[in-house]
């Protein structure tokens, strides 16, 4: 398994699997964020300390939006701004926070209320960079919970924007004067005549002067720095800040007249908020995208290093490469098998959410959702993998993983941490926005592990074994104790929410392997798809063998299968790697590429 350079074979099978995993429109949605971050400006950088990374990031920043032909457009595309965070996240993560909050939760929440009626040069130009201050410090994102206040009086038409109490704090936000002015959108309280509480509406707020200083009334306090992406994350609050009346973010979820009048298309408070943050359901296809793109570049680095760094065989005599090792390369081919299979569910669920209609908007954004928590941690585990396969050359930041990973920690959090938009999605699957495939009517013992489409039904099986086991706690639970009923509940239904999204995920990569074009491409993903979905059939051989679904001659055989899965991919693995399309400029900047390793395969 020496390294060489591909042949011709390898080189178009690698363009096929590009062209699968990126869509038809590759140059013209990818290739641009591909090329500018692989420029010199985005180069990493030895030496610098966290404030000074926080800094060169709005400096980057700047470049991207000279990049834009128009900000409006790519905030409006939400294929072209998830490729964005694709692509970002090797460059600089913390670029790739500071552009999702400009562009999505920013510029996004404006244009998606009355953006239309508003100039917002400033913000396209970036003279101000915009930020996002929802979450409170004492109670997150609940609606019902968040305290800050924005109390309107008709006879100024203005905005008392106020934060009552330590707890209504916002929390994180990247409001400091790095990176220049800036204006918030502040999610806050609409307060009409006579008191009455109209809802968690978002607010348009100047925050800092034209040196980035804070305006009258404005409180920032910079927090403790993270393990994540350097930010220049704050603690920030309102002593009673005037606002004028045009900055209500207005739509037909709530609108309000300059003499306190307040109508609404939307009769509950909690879903007039959710319209007003309706941005976050993109952020979470962003975090998703932001995940995908590092796991990508991971995986490419450390497959591409196990072929060119040599150790000893299981003789005294020479030395092979890393990857000629089964223990080696398994773990690899997992991780290729992982990401490919997370990639083309992203796909699925970004086409969707781009075509959605008012129908099918709440189940698109579960899917979402659910989608987000599962990516982002199962990019974690990749990660962490290829980190350690790399060995001490995984720790330097310089080689692009280790500190992308610990970045990636910021988007299981952010845009709703993972377990809590998890535990909600369980409890829609688990209460009618769910229904089982009724199992497949040709015994498990007639059909062959390696059958796509056995597999396929094994995993609609663990769906259906994880959905009856939830309803069972569900219903055998004492009456007369919410609480109690769903903590009986809610294990079991999470592992269905996993459930649901191995097999989704499974589904995206088998399509992608029945439509590829070319026969080797085609086998390769074949081949990804039955290590991905054999995988997670022996972690629930036991529930399977249990319901019939598998025989105890197929669970002893498991093992040897997936072996043979794992041999059948081994010599492809350079080539599976490099359909990924990471820039060669970036790969080759690596100090893993010179220092006592030799040199990457270059495949320009």
């Amino acid at each position: 398994m020496a390294s060489q350079l591909p042949c011709d074979q390898d080189l178009s099978t690698a363009a096929d699997l590009t062209r699968i995993i990126f869509g038809d429109e590759f140059e013209q949605i990818h290739q641009p964020w591909r090329k500018l971050f692989s420029t010199e400006p985005f180069r990493y950088r030895e030496g610098l300390a966290p404030e000074e990374r926080a800094a060169l990031s709005y400096q980057r920043l700047r470049l991207v939006n000279e990049s834009l032909d128009s900000p409006e457009e790519l905030v409006r595309d939400v294929e072209r701004l998830t490729a964005l965070h694709e692509w970002v996240g090797p460059a600089d993560a913390g670029l790739g926070t500071v552009a999702s909050i400009h562009y999505n939760l920013f510029l996004g929440s404006l244009l998606d209320h009355d953006g239309d009626e508003r100039d917002l040069r400033e913000f396209t130009g970036l003279g101000r960079t915009g930020t996002f201050l929802c979450t409170e410090a004492g109670h997150g994102n609940a609606a019902s919970q968040l305290e800050t206040t924005a109390t309107y009086d008709p006879a100024t038409r203005t905005f008392d924007l106020h934060t009552p109490t330590p707890a209504a704090r916002k929390f994180m936000p990247n409001t400091s004067s790095t990176g220049g002015p800036k204006t918030a959108v502040v999610a806050a309280r609409l307060i009409t005549a006579e008191g009455t509480d109209r809802g968690v509406f978002l607010f348009l707020t100047p925050l800092s002067d034209a040196c980035g200083d804070p305006l009258p009334g404005v409180g920032i306090r910079k927090l403790p720095q993270t393990a994540t992406a350097p930010v220049d994350h704050c603690s920030t609050s309102f002593e009673h800040v005037r606002l004028e009346y045009d900055a209500l973010l207005q739509a037909d979820h709530g609108r309000l007249t300059p003499d306190g009048a307040f109508t609404s298309s939307i009769g509950s408070p909690r879903k007039r908020f959710l319209s007003s943050i309706g941005r976050v359901t993109a952020g979470k296809l962003c975090m998703s995208a932001y995940s995908l793109g590092v796991a990508r570049h991971a995986v490419t680095v450390a497959v591409r290093h196990a072929h060119t760094r040599r150790t000893a065989g299981v003789t005294a005599r020479g030395t092979v490469p890393l990857f000629a090792h089964r223990s080696h390369h398994t773990p690899l081919l997992d991780a290729l098998a992982t990401t490919y299979a997370a990639t083309l569910l992203h796909r699925t669920v970004v086409r969707r959410w781009a075509e959605v209609t008012e129908a099918g908007r709440e189940d698109a954004e579960r899917l979402a959702a659910v989608a987000k928590g599962w990516l982002t941690w199962r990019v974690r585990d990749v990660m962490t993998e290829c980190r350690e396969r790399c060995g001490a050359q995984g720790l330097f930041l310089a080689n692009g993983i280790a500190g992308q990973l610990a970045a990636n920690e910021g988007t299981i959090t952010a845009e709703g941490d993972n377990l809590v938009i998890w535990v909600k999605a369980a409890g829609e699957l688990l209460l009618g926005h769910f229904t089982p495939s009724p199992p497949s009517g040709t015994p498990g013992g007639d059909r062959s592990l390696t059958d796509a489409g056995f597999l396929q039904d094994l995993l609609a099986d663990t769906e259906r074994i994880w959905h009856q086991r939830a309803r069972t706690r569900l219903r055998a639970a004492e009456p007369g104790n919410p609480l109690n009923r769903w903590n009986q509940a809610v294990m079991p239904a999470l592992e269905l929410v996993d459930a649901h999204v191995h097999r989704l995920a499974a589904a995206a990569l088998l399509e992608a392997a029945e439509q590829a074009g070319g026969p080797e491409s085609r086998n390769l993903l074949h081949g990804l798809h039955r290590l991905f979905v054999l995988r997670r059939v022996a972690a629930q051989s036991g529930d399977l063998l249990a319901e019939g679904r598998l025989t105890a001659d197929q669970v002893r055989g498991l093992p040897d299968v997936i072996d043979a899965a794992v041999a059948a991919l081994a010599p492809h693995a350079l080539t599976l790697a490099a359909g990924f399309g990471v820039s060669e400029d970036i790969l080759l900047d690596h100090p893993i590429t010179t220092e006592g390793t030799g040199q990457l395969v270059s495949w320009t």
